[in-house]
């Protein structure tokens, strides 16, 4: 998703490890087979989910278990950008 919305769709880098995720399936040791999705996602998007027959699991913001995500880019001038996930501690570094 980070990748996705970076690379393919113009996002900022930051906005980018920022924005609401969603999570499907049994992972990170979980039996949940439901879409697990952030809250911060737009109302009207959750609605059509529910709607479609999705079996939601709408979570709290910036939930641990959404991931961590770190990402830098070297831009074509050199100029090296980082960002780091709010949902962990950690940070990013480059040289």
């Amino acid at each position: 998703m980070v990748f996705a919305r970076h690379v393919l769709h113009g996002m900022d880098l930051q906005a980018s490890v920022t924005a609401p995720r969603w999570l499907l399936g049994r992972t990170w040791g979980a039996e949940a087979t439901s879409l697990r999705i952030e809250n911060r996602f737009d109302p009207s998007v959750l609605d059509a989910l529910k709607a479609a027959g999705h079996d939601l699991e709408v979570v709290g913001p910036f939930e641990e278990f959404m991931g961590h995500a770190g990402a830098i880019v070297r831009h074509p001038s050199g100029l090296l950008e980082g960002a780091a996930d709010p949902r962990s501690d950690g940070c990013v570094a480059a040289f």
